[in-house]
């Protein structure tokens, strides 16, 4: 077996159980990466230096193929009404197979960082098949320095073989595509998929398990930090902009996706950004498409001039989910540390394709824990197949359910224990529509976004004149200078007031069907938060 690249010759890929390989290519740079993606046609050039990737069939992650084993610890620890299970014995089989699938092929492997405060983080080698989805796991965790490389030593071990097909009879899953974890022995197989988001979201789910007993609270958010160490975390589901609004140029960016909070303030899980990059352009996110139109930006699934090689980005005929990958450090104002204080600020992101939903509102601690379990967007026609004019409300408990192994009771009690602790101010933010529902009102401007978001990080919406909404019970702010004042209360922005009554009670109904599974796990001052359809009918 041929390796090259800097490694631990003492814990090498034997360790895990591989043999007969024909190469190993540890811990590669992105020329070498390259080098190897172009020639094995895994992958294009854009004409600004991006590497180009297809993931053919999967543009996203498959929730529905994610197993989890069912030992004597994860039976009574895990979340299994989130989560599918498979034996011990089934695991072994797929572990197995896996093992003789990589028998006389080429891996990638990298040595990487999950968690950049060194108290928390876990050490991650990931051996993959194809060289631009080392390049991209590279990107999204956190390099090591060059020193640390020759005693690096796993904790966590991922495999990623998009040429592996699992069988549902021997495995015990759904279909040829499959991510099976074992906690026990911290390892995940990924097969099956060419999408290379899931292997970034197997380290957090990994996260999200091991460190709440640790009293870190793992979160699907992006984080940013003012010049005074006032953070802030922004929470929210896919296409809700939380990338885009943490990309602050007056504020230096911690990450963009994944964070724990805990004794030591805030950490980011990554090294990298994974943005959405449909329509994206110059004038809208400069940063951001700075980021991913240069050398050693990675994109998916994204439309080239076969002539120019130009990337289009308003073309979405492969997928709404192009995205993006780049180094934290493309961005100008980001971290070098990828840690913060404590938060002074929490914001959950909503998307509300029903337009009803004010721009921004103050949450009480009750409040900001039942929004958080409720983890509130709406998708709309378009981004998704099956998905009709109407918009569709999907909730996601905490703001991130795929990725939650544990009860998400356990989350929400950190979040309201960690607000009460340390004195945060939580905000909704509606960056979906306003004047009316998808496909008659627009979209929020994000110059009004950006206002309301400024004010509420500076301190200075705390101290405007608050109305409270009679639908959602929340406090929204009446005025503030530089924002229309109609903006701020979405009926005034309707032309039909009855058909904005009706949506907005129809919405109400939505959040308390939805929450009625939570119910008997929260105490009444956090039920007695949910909106209420009486309180709309005063």
């Amino acid at each position: 077996m041929q390796e090259t690249g800097v490694r631990n010759g003492a814990f090498g890929a034997d360790k895990f159980g591989l043999k007969n390989l024909k190469q190993v290519h540890w811990n590669l740079g992105a020329p070498q990466l390259y080098q190897y993606s172009l020639s094995a046609g895994e992958a294009m050039l854009s004409a600004d230096g991006a590497l180009c990737a297809d993931t053919g069939e999967f543009t996203g992650r498959s929730p529905k193929d994610k197993f989890t084993v069912r030992d004597d610890t994860t039976d009574k620890k895990m979340w299994w009404a989130g989560n599918q299970s498979i034996t011990a014995e089934q695991f072994e089989a797929l572990y197995q197979d896996f093992l003789k699938h990589a028998e006389g092929k080429s891996l990638f492997a990298q040595d990487l960082y999950g968690g950049a405060d060194p108290a928390y983080r876990i050490k991650t080698r990931v051996f993959t098949e194809l060289a631009w989805h080392s390049l991209f796991i590279r990107t999204l965790l956190i390099r090591p320095e060059a020193v640390e490389l020759s005693s690096f030593v796993p904790e966590l071990t991922i495999i990623d073989m998009p040429s592996f097909r699992a069988d549902p009879k021997r495995h015990g899953v759904r279909s040829e595509n499959v991510v099976a974890i074992d906690f026990a022995r911290k390892i995940v197989l990924i097969g099956g998929s060419y999408y290379a988001g899931e292997m970034k979201k197997s380290v957090f789910t990994t996260l999200n398990y091991y460190l709440p007993e640790r009293g870190v609270m793992p979160m699907h958010c992006s984080a940013n930090v003012g010049a005074g160490g006032d953070a802030a975390i922004f929470f929210g589901l896919s296409g809700t902009g939380k990338t885009t609004l943490s990309a602050d140029p007056n504020r230096t960016l911690i990450g963009d996706d994944e964070h724990g909070w805990g004794p030591n303030g805030v950490f980011n899980f990554e090294g990298g950004c994974y943005a959405k990059c449909i329509k994206l352009s110059k004038e809208a996110e400069p940063q951001i498409f700075a980021a991913s139109t240069r050398f050693g930006a990675v994109l998916e699934n994204c439309v080239l001039d076969e002539d120019t090689r130009v990337v289009d980005f308003d073309d979405g005929s492969k997928t709404e989910n192009t995205r993006s990958a780049y180094p934290l450090d493309f961005i100008p104002n980001a971290s070098r540390t990828g840690r913060a204080p404590q938060p002074k600020n929490v914001v959950m992101l909503a998307a509300d394709a029903f337009g009803v939903l004010p721009p921004i509102a103050k949450l009480s601690p009750a409040q900001a824990m039942y929004h958080f379990l409720s983890g509130y967007t709406a998708k709309v026609a378009g981004t998704e197949r099956g998905l009709g004019n109407e918009p569709q409300p999907e909730f996601s408990t905490c703001f991130g359910s795929p990725f939650l192994p544990l009860d998400p009771s356990v989350y929400g009690n950190m979040l309201r224990d960690l607000i009460a602790q340390h004195n945060v101010d939580c905000w909704l933010v509606n960056t979906g529509w306003t004047g009316g529902k998808y496909g008659v009102g627009s979209r929020m401007p994000i110059k009004v976004t950006r206002a309301l978001l400024t004010a509420a990080l500076d301190g200075s919406l705390r101290n405007v004149e608050f109305r409270t909404d009679k639908y959602f019970g929340f406090a929204v702010p009446t005025a503030l200078p530089g924002v229309p004042s109609e903006i701020l209360n979405p009926v005034n922005t309707w032309k039909d007031k009855d058909e904005f009554d009706k949506t907005a009670r129809a919405l109400i109904g939505m959040f308390q069907k939805n929450f009625a599974k939570f119910e008997a796990q929260v105490d009444a001052e956090v039920r007695a938060a949910a909106p209420d359809v009486k309180l709309a009918a005063e």
